[in-house]
């Protein structure tokens, strides 16, 4: 970042071809973080890692999760993209019950960096495109552990990936940077999100019979008994994940992060392994380097699970 005024209360970053202004760039977002985090550095986050996030972003609707004061302060998701954005944001204006929602779609590096500077911790994105969001192009199985024994994570991935190996279905991980892992499956778009989630729970169904002592797909969560929740609930229209290489709202500032599989065994890792300041070397190792370039249908994975019963 550059000059600003006496106050610090203004500075500039260049991005492209557009000069983002960041307001306020000392206000302090993560306060427990040694030393704490500012806005600035949130800005410098998605500066610095904006070539790795921008694929992960591109033409999909995003859910914001904005923290004007930090962590300290009020959380609120945001939607709907306010009529004072600039207007080289990109909008996708996409129904919901009884209307219409106008999501900010992030193409760019000046986008990215004008939704830090409102301090948007967080980018929650669609599975699917704004140019078709009835079809999906990301299947995404969500590990959620009951407590934070990271090993169940690891075992429960292992399972699901040789899972998804059987069935010829590329898969990548990502840290969530919460407690957890995703297991995100690249579909081709052939199918709507009825049928991926349809899909995505019969999956889930067998992965649980092969070991219910563990693993369980109960969406209650006083009958999941202590057992991993094999969490199928993004798998609809309008619903988000978080976005590879976006900060979570935790103290630390913990960023969820792609991995490979082969670092799965790594004993160092759990889901808050990487941060802001800590995770450009990661992106930089291109983990999802083995995914190929199109997504698959799901007409030959099903019939492969229903041989499988």
């Amino acid at each position: 970042m550059s000059g600003g005024s006496k106050d610090d209360d203004v500075r500039t970053v260049r991005a492209g071809r557009r000069t983002i202004q960041v307001h306020r760039p000392g206000k302090v977002l993560f306060p427990e973080s040694e030393p704490p985090l500012t806005k600035a550095d949130l800005v410098g986050h998605y500066h610095d890692l904006a070539p790795y996030l921008l694929p992960e972003l591109k033409g999909r609707p995003l859910m914001l999760e904005r923290h004007p004061d930090g962590l300290a302060g009020p959380r609120f998701m945001q939607k709907n993209t306010p009529d004072s954005y600039p207007a080289w944001i990109h909008r996708a204006e996409l129904a919901k019950k009884g209307g219409t929602v106008t999501h900010a779609v992030c193409d760019d590096e000046p986008t990215l960096l004008y939704l830090a500077d409102q301090a948007s911790l967080t980018f929650h994105r669609w599975q699917s495109r704004a140019d078709r969001p009835d079809n999906p192009d990301r299947l995404v199985f969500d590990l959620d552990p009951a407590d934070d024994d990271f090993e169940r994570v690891r075992s429960a991935a292992r399972r699901l990936g040789e899972l998804l190996a059987q069935l010829r279905l590329p898969a990548a991980l990502m840290t969530t940077g919460s407690r957890g892992l995703h297991v995100i499956v690249p579909l081709d778009r052939a199918a709507g999100f009825d049928d991926v989630r349809n899909f995505a729970g019969e999956v889930a169904a067998l992965l649980a019979a092969r070991d219910p002592d563990h693993l369980t797909t109960e969406v209650r969560t006083n009958a999941r008994g202590g057992r991993l929740y094999l969490d199928l609930q993004r798998n609809a229209y309008a619903q988000t994940s978080v976005a590879p290489y976006s900060v979570r709202a935790k103290p630390g500032a913990p960023v969820a992060t792609p991995i490979s599989w082969d670092q799965l065994d790594d004993p160092d890792l759990h889901a808050q392994r990487w941060g802001v300041g800590t995770v450009l070397p990661q992106a930089r190792k291109n983990p999802w380097s083995e995914l190929p370039a199109r997504g698959r249908g799901l007409g030959p994975a099903a019939r492969r699970l229903r041989a499988l019963h």
